[in-house]
């Protein structure tokens, strides 16, 4: 990681290098310039005005390229350090955090699961109930055991009626 941050740095000096290189490439080609008006030039002190003016205004640019170079250079290492910190590993805090959230998932799953297997006890006890009445009320006719017969299966006893039996 620090071999990368020194490779940007090092970008960033020698762009910052190569800027400042510029700007007095600039300013020796116009003093090179000024010195030629200089001698054809009948008022010096005009002449020399307007130069000071060129100089300013490039070396005004020079620090502006070289601020604005420094400026990207700097938002580049800062996101490096956002992705970085994004990508660090996970503190014993975090992963405390996490186990909790996990274990009080776990609880919510585990009452769910609870309320839908009461909810389908319920539902089979309900079941099991209307099929023991729909049974017991339903009453086999000779016609009905005559076929049970056929089939081969053992005709079902028909019950007795109880008898009114004094309590003694």
């Amino acid at each position: 990681m620090s071999d990368e941050k020194n490779k940007v740095t090092d970008k960033a000096g020698e762009i910052a290098k190569n800027i400042w290189l510029a700007g007095v490439g600039a300013y020796g080609k116009a003093v090179e310039e000024a010195q030629g008006r200089l001698e054809k030039a009948m008022e010096p002190p005009k002449l020399f005005r307007e130069l000071v003016k060129a100089g300013t205004a490039l070396e005004e640019d020079a620090r502006e390229s070289t601020a604005s170079a420094r400026q990207s250079v700097e938002e580049r290492i800062n996101r490096v350090r956002e992705n970085f910190h994004n990508q660090r590993p996970a503190r014993i805090e975090d992963l405390a955090a996490l186990s909790k959230k996990v274990d009080q998932l776990s609880r919510k799953v585990e009452k769910l699961s609870k309320a839908l297997a009461e909810q389908n006890a319920a539902t089979t006890r309900t079941t099991r109930k209307a099929a023991t009445g729909a049974k017991a009320s339903a009453k086999k006719t000779p016609a009905t055991a005559r076929k049970t017969a056929a089939a081969g299966k053992k005709a079902p006893r028909p019950r007795k009626p109880a008898a009114n039996k004094p309590k003694g």
